[in-house]
């Protein structure tokens, strides 16, 4: 079985790197990423993305939102073309994201923002919920606030928390809820045990897996740009926690990300 990586900022690997989307594409495939989701963050990130993904159409899909980290720049406009941009998606628009809540950067929790914050997320979850679409959600240090928000408004088509960092606790609340667990490089670190842990424990048909590339590298390659291919370091370390053998969890972690994303 191929892997489907369900969190990468693409676009901005791009940028960064220089690299032709052909040879991204390309270099992920080698590896086994057969599909990867492309998450936003801004508005004037989305025809990009949407223009990547009309380029690789078997290979590419991808999500419109507005990413907490950058509350300070999105504007009431923003989630009017939000809107309008979901109205009018093609076939490979399959998610709202990237969406959520960031309380680990004090600057964007004064009162104001953090109402920001709440008012973004909460609207984003309503357009999942109109549209039909399942969203990706940005969580640090709000596991309880998310769950709060998802608990009040049921998204049909449900999503992920992605890039879990959190107690087997934690992560069982979202996952009674319906929503799966994205597991990427924080697996791959020994010291983090908590989240090792739960992961371990979790039901395997409420795992997907992800790089959120180029961010979150993983163990080995510290200091560099993260990239698709590297979700198989994280599918090693994932196969090392866990008592299924690989392929099955192969398998199972590629039907659950098709099933949401593609």
């Amino acid at each position: 079985m191929p892997f489907f990586d369900t969190h990468t900022h693409l676009d901005y690997l791009q940028q960064f790197t220089g690299e032709p989307l052909a040879q991204l594409v390309e270099h992920a495939k080698q590896a086994g990423v057969a599909k990867i989701l492309i998450v936003a963050v801004l508005q004037r990130d989305f025809k990009i993305i949407q223009n990547m993904a009309a380029l690789f159409p078997e290979n590419l899909y991808y999500g419109l939102g507005l990413h907490p980290l950058y509350i300070k720049e999105h504007t009431e406009n923003d989630l009017v073309l939000l809107e309008q941009a979901l109205a009018n998606r093609d076939k490979n628009c399959t998610a709202v994201a990237e969406i959520g809540l960031e309380r680990a950067i004090p600057e964007l929790l004064t009162d104001k923002l953090w109402q920001k914050q709440c008012h973004f997320f909460e609207s984003q979850l309503y357009f999942a919920k109109k549209f039909d679409l399942p969203v990706n959600i940005h969580s640090r240090k709000t596991h309880d606030q998310i769950f709060t928000f998802l608990k009040r408004i049921s998204v049909p088509k449900r999503g992920v928390v992605h890039g879990f960092a959190g107690s087997y606790d934690q992560a069982k609340r979202f996952v009674e809820l319906g929503y799966k667990i994205g597991v990427g490089g924080t697996i791959t670190y020994e010291r983090a045990n908590k989240t090792r842990q739960a992961i371990a424990k979790l039901p395997l048909d409420s795992l997907v897996l992800e790089t959120d590339s180029p961010d979150m590298p993983v163990f080995g390659f510290q200091g560099q740009l993260n990239r698709p291919e590297r979700i198989t370091e994280s599918f090693k370390a994932l196969c090392s926690l866990r008592n299924e053998t690989p392929e099955l969890i192969e398998r199972i972690t590629w039907q659950n990300a098709v099933a949401l994303f593609a």
